[in-house]
């Protein structure tokens, strides 16, 4: 295979990945690296129930402080239902979540995790 068809098809995996958060989808790379090199993507966050969860790949993802206005919705601040940013992979099991507006916010693996821990309605 070429470098070029390589670059088109690491384009278009990247493109048609569609991540999960709650009930909505987040938007970004479709696998978590096999290896433990730190890689960032375009993320798409979703914000609707507040800051818990994340699904990066086929791993979910738990904020290590969820963040909420203590009414289920994300804090002001926060777009709803999706904040724009990048989530940059740090390992297998750490991922941290930033914006062009200041907000990060850490995640952790769920080990063995198949589905999010709460929908949101």
């Amino acid at each position: 295979m070429t470098e070029r068809a390589g670059q088109i098809i690491l384009a278009l995996t990247l493109a048609a990945g569609v991540l999960t958060g709650c009930a909505q989808a987040d938007k970004g790379a479709d696998a978590v690296p096999a290896t433990p090199s730190v890689r960032t993507i375009p993320f798409d966050l979703y914000t609707h129930c507040g800051i818990d969860e994340a699904r990066i790949g086929s791993t979910y993802f738990e904020a290590e402080t969820p963040l909420s206005n203590g009414s289920g919705s994300p804090p002001d601040g926060w777009d709803n239902p999706t904040q724009r940013g990048t989530m940059t992979l740090k390992s297998e099991t750490e991922a941290v979540f930033t914006d062009d507006a200041g907000h990060e916010v850490k995640f952790r693996a769920r080990p063995g995790a198949s589905a999010f821990k709460r929908i949101c309605a």
